[in-house]
């Protein structure tokens, strides 16, 4: 009952309490006793239409109702992880660098004279930076598509990647051979000598050593982020994720090339992270044989470049 309604009938009831010549006080009492009535007929109402939504309640299924309850619940959660999962990785390279990784050291090309032997790219590389100590990286466009290795690099350090004449290396270019590294489940991975797509393949830098020689093959892969990561041969996607984790590594796992049918065996000493600019991994030093795997850092930016080392060694 509207609120006018009833103050209608309350004046309507004293007036004819009054008129058949009651007293105040019997007024009063029909009035509080009008009230009570409409108290309970309201109370009455409300019991009727809880007990009518409970009976329609009851006709949804059950799964309906939990369903209506835990589905908003379950896509905040999802929103939240999905931002979370994209963030966390890039701030806990920042809050708590990977272990063995010296990130505030990052590399610069170091000095011809102490190097044993080195691509002539490193060379004039080298030369460069001695003229210009002071001059600040060049930082690649964050737009570019990386998964295209020709991205990765200035255009004269990247010319090596697509030589048409072989003879500039050999005949090395489009050499294939396999990588497996059973700490991160990574097997039959093939990798190519020259190219640039690497969502086909990893790529090894020409010029570079082969797998087993002095020198270091200097492997290129690409990386996304870790929740995405899926390196299964049964993936036709693998290879936008193959190295996504391989700044996991620890000092002592092993890494297994093998080409012309003979398998190597290199066991990682170390892993740092250079400029993306920083052309140095690139160094072949004579004296030992090493192999150098290089991906984005952190996993899924184009921020810097880690870089694995690992050393052959005799079983």
């Amino acid at each position: 009952m509207s609120g006018s309604n009833f103050q209608t009938d309350l004046v309507a009831l004293y007036r004819k309490a009054i008129s058949s010549g009651l007293s105040l006080d019997e007024v009063r009492h029909k009035i509080e006793r009008h009230v009570a009535r409409l108290q309970t007929t309201n109370l009455l109402e409300a019991e009727r239409a809880q007990t009518r939504k409970k009976q329609q309640r009851a006709t949804i299924p059950r799964a309906i109702r939990w369903g209506a309850i835990l589905i908003p619940v379950v896509f905040i959660g999802v929103g939240f992880y999905l931002v979370g999962s994209a963030v966390m990785p890039i701030l806990g390279y920042y809050v708590a660098p990977p272990e063995h990784t010296n990130q505030n050291k990052l590399t610069s090309p170091i000095p011809e004279d102490e190097v044993l032997d080195v691509t002539p790219l490193v060379i004039t590389q080298t030369q460069t930076t001695n003229q210009l100590p002071n001059t600040p990286p060049l930082v690649i466009d964050e737009t570019l598509d990386y998964t295209n290795l020709v991205n990765w690099f200035d255009a004269e350090t990247m010319s090596g990647l697509v030589l048409e004449d072989k003879s500039q290396v050999g005949d090395r270019v489009g050499t294939e051979y396999q990588l497996d590294i059973p700490a991160l489940n990574l097997e039959n991975v093939m990798v190519k000598v020259g190219g640039s797509q690497l969502d086909k393949n990893l790529v090894a830098y020409p010029g570079t050593a082969l797998p087993g020689e002095y020198g270091a093959p200097v492997i290129f892969g690409h990386s996304i982020l870790r929740q995405f990561y899926n390196p299964s041969p049964k993936n036709p996607r693998r290879y936008m994720s193959v190295f996504s984790t391989i700044m996991t590594l620890k000092v002592g796992d092993k890494i297994f090339l093998t080409y012309d049918d003979v398998k190597y065996t290199y066991m990682v000493q170390s892993k740092k992270e250079v400029q993306p600019t920083d052309v140095q991994i690139l160094t072949q030093q004579y004296d030992a044989r090493r192999l150098k795997l290089v991906t984005c850092v952190p996993e899924g930016t184009y921020l810097r470049r880690g870089v694995v080392t690992a050393q052959l060694v005799t079983e």
